[in-house]
């Protein structure tokens, strides 16, 4: 989590958010530059620029605030507002037209009152391979949706990582962190827990479509364990484990294979082409075609957003 900073109103984000509202102060004429006389020596691009990196804060602002005097940004910063308004309102209409286009709320005629839940209870074993109707009704019949959902917890770590998230070079010691204290008796019961709430955890996903359970199940138990190790031994040790190079690539290959598994599903059902994906034997461990490896990539999704809400929200480091 990023530390509070005495000079924040100074601070490059700041600086935009200003910027971007209006409310940085632009002098009324820019900053004089001195003319070089014949004797001054001409310095070279590259050194006065490396020579301006090491300056003082007065001299960055006095040239940011001459950048913003030139009429072309203010033009841009009218622009951004309109757009931003022009393709909100567009979003807007998109999604009302989409409504007014849906069924009757209520209405017993309804599809979702008869024909699809008819067809989820009659044909889904034999179409998703799947014994649990749930898990083949959100990872086949609407797995799409499932897709969303799991992009939206992406996409809220991701926010949550760009306020929180510590920027040092130099990750702070574990005494630094609020709230951390070394306790024996958690570290003893965590030492036990661990290992069973994560294979328990594991069981839940794997098992998503044979019994209840599943890919949010499994991953919220998972996420449960790595917060309970963090607790007990502190975010340095859980470094080692889970870090943030971790997260990364978990969450983005999780995704990736979801979004180009589904395409295939939904390219092949939609022109009616034979899938080369077998469903499998009903009840045995590896069937259910895909809905196995998208409970997993859902599962490991869960868990890494769990745990990531809960470091930095703790200002621990991921």
């Amino acid at each position: 989590m990023s530390k509070l900073k005495e000079n924040y109103k100074d601070s490059a984000s700041q600086k935009f958010s200003d910027f971007m509202t209006g409310d940085l102060e632009i002098p009324d004429s820019p900053p004089a530059r001195k003319k070089p006389d014949k004797q001054d020596k001409i310095v070279d691009a590259d050194e006065f620029f490396s020579e301006f990196t090491i300056s003082d804060d007065i001299q960055r602002r006095e040239l940011y605030q001459a950048f913003r005097h030139r009429r072309f940004v203010k033009h841009a910063s009218k622009l951004y507002s309109i757009m931003s308004a022009v393709i909100g309102l567009i979003i807007i209409v998109i999604l009302l037209i989409t409504v007014a286009y849906l069924p009757k709320f209520g209405n017993k005629s309804n599809p979702d009152n008869n024909i699809v839940s008819q067809r989820y209870i009659e044909n889904g074993l034999e179409e998703t391979g799947a014994v649990n109707i749930v898990s083949g009704m959100i990872l086949d019949y609407r797995a799409f949706d499932t897709f969303g959902e799991s992009n939206v917890l992406f996409i809220a770590c991701c926010c949550v990582l760009i306020l929180l998230r510590n920027d040092d070079d130099e990750p702070k010691p574990d005494e630094d962190v609020i709230d951390f204290k070394r306790d024996i008796i958690l570290e003893k019961a965590a030492k036990f827990l661990v290992p069973v709430i994560l294979v328990f955890g594991i069981y839940v996903v794997l098992n998503g479509h044979l019994s209840p359970g599943g890919g949010f199940s499994g991953g919220a138990i998972m996420g449960a364990g790595l917060i309970l190790f963090a607790n007990a031994y502190g975010f340095e040790r859980m470094e080692r484990l889970f870090s943030y190079g971790t997260f990364k690539k978990i969450t983005f290959g999780a995704l990736l294979f979801y979004g180009l598994a589904k395409s295939y599903s939904f390219f092949t059902g939609a022109n009616h082409l034979h899938s080369i994906i077998p469903l499998g034997t009903p009840g045995a461990i590896l069937s259910s075609g895909l809905i196995l490896y998208l409970n997993i990539c859902v599962g490991l999704v869960v868990a890494c957003t769990m745990y990531g809400f809960f470091a930095l929200f703790k200002r621990g480091r991921i």
